[in-house]
């Protein structure tokens, strides 16, 4: 099987030849390519170089396209933050009260110079799989855009106190991720994480996500055409897994924090299940340890299909050594065949 064949097999509850190995070392790209991070994100070609380097060298199953969660609040207006071992955050908030809300604008995508240069970059990635490599896109749920747009605590004040403004956000945010998927599809992306960490038990209680994120999910990702898969960006789901399998979602990335086995159990033939390493604990594992984790997980999850190791955030520091990434890629070898 290529990669691309194991992938689909896995998300429709089928044994590939072996485990698929879904991970999004993102910056290591520009490691490779001996360029900051800076400059490497403002090459679509270095990007895709990049990327090809990086599914080479550790036995990835996918090509990622994703630059940094803020690339969405620039297309607003907002400003990025670059530094020189981390990912890039964003700057000054683009809604400094709820009164901006009034006249926020929905930016237009294909004319977004930030946005043009992933975009370049999915469509250059998706000449080189020539089919045989899933491109992965991202795109941050408009519920949870906000905590960048304006700030966590602020957002959720304005969630808890000002229902009016609150949908009117929704309701350009959700234009807006929209369309942005459906650029990225267009452009070669097979499949799109939907990234909504706001929606989290983590962060707010399950009653309040249904009424809200939910609802808005429910809404959206059957609009997408092609798989999606909802992320949490470590935080729990194990209390709303029946209400993200409802929005017909392909797959749910999980946290460390929860039971693997419980959870596959509960999703078999109803959601494909990714995980759950811990890429900040990563930094700091020996190649031993990594192959232990690995092989409880594959133990844990990874019989009968259904199931992609991944890491629980969706984003690898760039401080995780590549011995520690090549152990990964060697355990699964070792131990994720299905054959």
């Amino acid at each position: 099987m290529n990669s691309f064949e194991r992938v689909v097999a896995a998300i429709s509850h089928k044994e590939p030849d072996q485990v698929p190995l879904v991970l999004l070392p993102t910056l290591h790209g520009a490691r490779e390519c001996r360029v900051s991070i800076r400059e490497y994100f403002s090459d679509p070609l270095q990007v895709v170089r990049g990327q090809e380097i990086i599914r080479e060298k550790y036995g990835l199953d996918d090509y990622s396209s994703f630059y940094y969660a803020s690339l969405e609040t620039e297309a607003f207006g907002g400003e990025t933050i670059f530094t020189d071992d981390g990912p890039p955050v964003t700057g000054n908030p683009i809604i400094k009260n709820s009164g901006d809300i009034d006249h926020l604008r929905l930016p237009e995508v294909s004319a977004s110079p930030p946005l043009k240069k992933c975009l370049d970059t999915t469509n250059k990635l998706a000449e080189l799989s020539r089919g045989e490599t899933p491109v992965i896109g991202v795109v941050i749920s408009p519920f949870s855009l906000p905590a960048m747009q304006m700030g966590l605590g602020p957002y959720l004040q304005l969630l808890y106190q000002d229902e009016e403004r609150f949908e009117g956000l929704m309701e350009i945010n959700t234009a807006f991720t929209e369309e942005w998927a459906k650029c990225q599809i267009e452009a070669g992306a097979n499949a799109l994480v939907y990234f909504d960490p706001v929606s989290s038990p983590t962060i707010i209680p399950p009653d309040l996500y249904r009424a809200t994120g939910h609802r808005i999910a429910s809404s959206l990702i059957p609009r997408i055409n092609a798989p999606v898969v909802t992320a949490f960006a470590s935080g729990r789901c194990f209390s709303i897994i029946e209400d993200v399998i409802a929005t017909r979602s392909a797959g749910i990335i999980v946290s460390e924090d929860e039971d693997l086995g419980t959870i596959r159990s509960i999703c078999r033939d109803r959601i494909a299940v990714f995980g759950n390493m811990n890429g900040i604990a990563m930094r700091h594992w020996s190649v031993g340890e990594t192959e232990e984790k690995v092989l409880k997980i594959l133990q844990d999850a990874g019989k009968g299909g259904g199931f992609v190791l991944s890491e629980q955030h969706g984003e690898i520091p760039l401080q995780v050594p590549e011995e520690v990434l090549f152990a990964i890629r060697d355990a699964v070898r070792t131990h994720g065949s299905y054959t």
